[in-house]
Parts: structure tokens; C-alpha cells; sequence
């Protein structure tokens, strides 16, 4: 780049970097799991899909995804049609990876205390993979900008608001 312009080089990449499809994808994978599993498996005799809490977590869920994997769609088709993402970028990262912290949640409240076992416990249930998504989610909120720089890049640049 530019002498002196290292800054606003880094910047761009970020938005680059933030188009959230990744998170997308790993909060489905995650999503799909829960649903299978809900179809699997019984809570006192019924199967869990029947459930009228577990199916409204579920659809929930299912429609934030979709949102998600929309939300990055257009900073791909932004990116591909040579735009910079600014504030796009940051919705979809921001969306995206708490999205994730809601789907791992979603799935320790269906698998109860049982989903706090970890990987290596014969009664883990699913073998622990809900409860290592659970813990994970966390670390993406921080990567490539926390949740409070996102909303901060997107009052500035999408909203036009000062700086705090």
C-alpha cells in the first residue's frame, strides 16, 4: 500500500476477512446436529422434536442462520463486484459469530446438564460436540475485532454517528 497509509490497508483487509460465511456455516452445522438429535432422542418417553420449546429454539435458530448466510452472501457479492464492505462486513461478523454463541447455547439448554460433558465421557452426550462448540463460540466474538469494535465500525461507517 500507500506510504503511511498502513493503517487504512489493514482496515480494508479486516473487511475483507469479515465476510462471515465461516460463521455461518459453523453455527448450521451445529444447528443441523441439534435437529437430528431432536429427532433421535427421547425426553421422558416423547421424542424431543415434539417438544414445543425445543421446536421454537429450533426454528429460531433456523431462521437466524438463514439471515446470517444471507448477511454474508451480499459482503461476498459486494466484495466480488470490487466494493469494500465496511459496515456490511462488520454486521455479518457481528451477527455471525454471536449467532454462533446462540446456537451452542440452544444446544446446552436441549441437552441439559448432560451437554456440560466434555469430550472422552462415554455419557457425553453427541460426544461432547456441542459442549466444545459451546466453549469455542466465545473466542470468535474476539477474533478479527471484538463484538464492541463491529457495533462501533457499524454506528460510524453504516450509520454516519460520531465516534463515542
Amino acid at each position: 500500500g500507500e506510504e503511511n497509509r498502513g493503517w487504512y490497508t489493514l482496515a480494508v483487509a479486516l473487511d475483507f476477512e469479515r465476510s462471515g460465511v465461516g460463521y455461518s456455516a459453523s453455527a448450521r452445522r451445529v444447528l443441523e446436529t441439534l435437529v437430528k438429535y431432536a429427532k433421535e432422542a427421547t425426553k421422558n418417553g416423547k421424542p424431543l422434536s415434539k417438544d414445543p420449546i425445543v421446536r421454537r429454539k429450533l426454528a429460531e435458530r433456523f431462521i437466524e442462520t438463514d439471515a446470517s448466510r444471507w448477511l454474508s452472501y451480499r459482503v461476498a457479492w459486494m466484495q466480488s463486484q470490487g466494493m469494500v464492505p465496511n459496515a456490511e462486513a462488520s454486521m455479518s461478523k457481528l451477527y455471525g459469530t454471536e449467532l454462533t454463541q446462540r446456537v451452542a447455547a440452544t444446544g446446552m439448554d436441549i441437552l441439559g446438564m448432560a451437554g456440560q460433558l466434555s469430550q472422552g465421557s462415554k455419557w457425553a452426550p453427541l460426544q461432547g460436540y456441542i459442549q466444545r462448540s459451546y466453549l469455542s463460540a466465545v473466542s470468535s466474538t474476539i477474533a478479527a475485532g471484538t463484538s464492541e469494535i463491529q457495533r462501533d465500525i457499524i454506528a460510524r461507517r453504516g450509520l454516519g454517528l460520531p465516534r463515542a
